[in-house]
């Protein structure tokens, strides 16, 4: 039986009929019933899948969620292919400004103050539209110059009655299809629905752009603008705005005027301290989010997409990262089936393979050749194609990692992410050492001793009194339990026959200083026998070892 197919969601399942048909899908269009919400559409045959960039296209035409779908699906290598994660990767909001009007009202109502007392001046047009908001220059009573961000009239309302739609469908596969339920499609929606819910307030974003300066203060090169708490509500952020121009038009000319090379390692540096000593990163650091300021600095822009690590998977990335970097193929595809959950069909074997491929290929390239984020992205492909799915996170970092080597490289065509890589592996090594040896680490390790020291005195008592009591149980899970048993069984006999070996060997050795008549070639006669009886079963005994336990071995 197919989805419940309601008035208000019909377009939006024609829409996603039509992409999964397109897209080589038509499998499940058949599967969710869908077929009946295609007929006016044509249908396209999957024999020649169309290019990334077609996709890429298709969700910027159905709208701002599709976009962010696009996003996230760009984070799932064990979805799509390498091209298609980088196409979705680069997806941009073609939509026009909504008018000026609206961008009055919106302020009034959130701010409490009309846009002419709030503000010195206002620029009526917009400098950048995008689906979910459009972006004005303004500058405050006080003289500082700032960027605004108002969120898109009913935009929260059309996400949501789409996320419904998508919710639906997601269901329904994960239900009926073998595809969903391989990849679960409900629950990657229920964390997409989550973290565009985020989005939508920008006060979260607000808060990014706090923590990720105080995160970057030590580096003198990069600057992330400031929230206007102020002027910042859940629908307008008000920033301070930074004057430069993207890192794509940096040009031989401005390479003359700035130190592209120290700019970019201090980008890398910078991310790479986001991603494995803070666990909080700019997810989103394509070339047209960071810009070169007027004064040579790097600026860190658009916020609204960012990503958190905990501190065990930090570990477990960076040691994937260093394995990789130093071309370590089995190690690190140890530790990518470590952090990933496996699924029935793995293949550890073709795993194994594919990975050293993958790793060899890239060795042979020259360093102006190798990009660290694409050889992590194919990981992320290559696990997904054997039966492991490893966490997004780890394609957020492939892609974070893509888009910081062509950042590099734009600032500086020598940079070499590798070299910086294993540079900075000591200090970001030392970094997570002095984050754990934090007093709030350290007031936590000392509650959990303090607590243990509490409760020990009474677990040992339990433990002495079931001791006292017999009711100490050892339980063994073996392969063989009759194997087992038999070995058992096996030892005890020889410990039983060394002590009785032992006693007569003792026997007579006593025996030789008791006087007697009965004698053997002048010494006590017992104490001969005992003394030869000890020797045959020493000799047997060395017999059964050196022989059965041979043949037992070679068995």
């Amino acid at each position: 039986m197919g989805i419940s197919l309601r008035p208000e969601h019909l377009k939006r399942y024609k829409d996603i009929a039509w992409l999964l048909v397109k897209y080589g899908r038509s499998d499940l269009v058949k599967q969710a019933g869908l077929e009946e919400v295609l007929t006016d559409r044509r249908v396209i045959t999957a024999e020649a899948m169309p290019e990334a960039k077609a996709l890429a296209d298709d969700l910027e035409r159905m709208g701002p969620t599709f976009v962010k779908l696009g996003q996230l699906l760009s984070t799932r290598a064990d979805l799509l292919p390498l091209p298609y994660l980088q196409a979705l990767s680069r997806l941009q909001d073609k939509v026009e400004p909504f008018p000026y009007g609206e961008v009055e009202a919106i302020i009034d109502a959130e701010i409490g103050v009309p846009i002419p007392k709030a503000f010195a001046s206002f620029g009526q047009a917009p400098t950048a539209a995008a689906s979910l908001g459009q972006v004005h220059h303004a500058r405050l009573r006080d003289g500082r110059p700032v960027a605004v961000k108002v969120q898109r009239p009913g935009i929260r309302k059309l996400i949501v009655e789409d996320l419904e739609a998508l919710m639906e469908i997601a269901e329904f596969l994960d239900n009926h299809t073998q595809l969903g339920e391989r990849y679960e499609f409900h629950k990657m929606l229920e964390e997409f629905r989550r973290s565009l819910l985020r989005e939508l307030d920008y006060r979260q974003e607000a808060h990014n752009l706090i923590v990720l300066g105080e995160n970057l203060k030590e580096f003198d090169r990069i600057v992330v603008p400031s929230p206007i708490e102020d002027y910042t509500t859940s629908r307008v952020l008000t920033m301070e705005y930074i004057e430069g121009r993207k890192i794509t038009s940096f040009s031989p000319l401005t390479a003359l005027e700035v130190d592209g090379a120290e700019l970019a390692d201090q980008v890398f540096r910078a991310y790479l301290q986001q991603i494995f000593v803070d666990g909080f990163f700019h997810a989103d650091p394509h070339p047209g989010n960071v810009f070169l300021t007027d004064d040579g600095r790097i600026a860190l822009l658009d916020l609204g997409m960012v990503a958190h690590i905990s501190p065990n998977l930090q570990e477990r990335l960076l040691q994937l990262v260093l394995a990789i970097t130093e071309g370590r193929a089995e190690e690190a595809a140890a530790i990518a089936t470590r952090i990933g959950t496996k699924r029935e069909d793995f293949d550890q074997e073709a795993f194994l393979s594919r990975f050293s491929d993958l790793i060899i290929r890239h060795q042979d390239m020259n360093v102006r050749q190798i990009e660290v984020g694409t050889i992590v992205l194919e990981v992320a492909q290559i696990a997904g194609e054997v039966g492991i799915r490893l966490p997004p996170e780890l394609t957020m970092l492939g892609k974070t990692l893509l888009n910081l080597d062509q950042v590099g490289r734009a600032l500086d065509p020598e940079f070499d992410p590798n070299a910086s890589i294993l540079a900075n592996a000591v200090k970001i090594t030392r970094q997570r050492v002095m984050k754990s040896a934090s007093p709030g680490h350290i007031f936590s390790g000392l509650i959990e001793l303090k607590d243990f020291a509490e409760r020990f005195p009474s677990r040992v008592n339990r433990i002495l009194d079931r001791v006292a009591n017999n009711e100490i149980e050892v339980k063994v899970n073996a392969i063989d339990e009759k194997s087992l048993m038999t070995g058992f069984q096996k030892i005890a006999n020889r410990i039983t026959l060394g002590l009785v070996l032992a006693a007569l060997i003792v026997g007579a050795a006593m025996l030789m200083s008791v006087p007697t008549s009965f004698q053997i070639l002048g010494y006590p006669a017992l104490a001969i026998i005992f003394f030869l009886a000890a020797a045959g079963g020493g000799i047997a005994l060395m017999l059964d070892i050196l022989f059965y336990d041979e043949k037992s071995s070679k068995k």
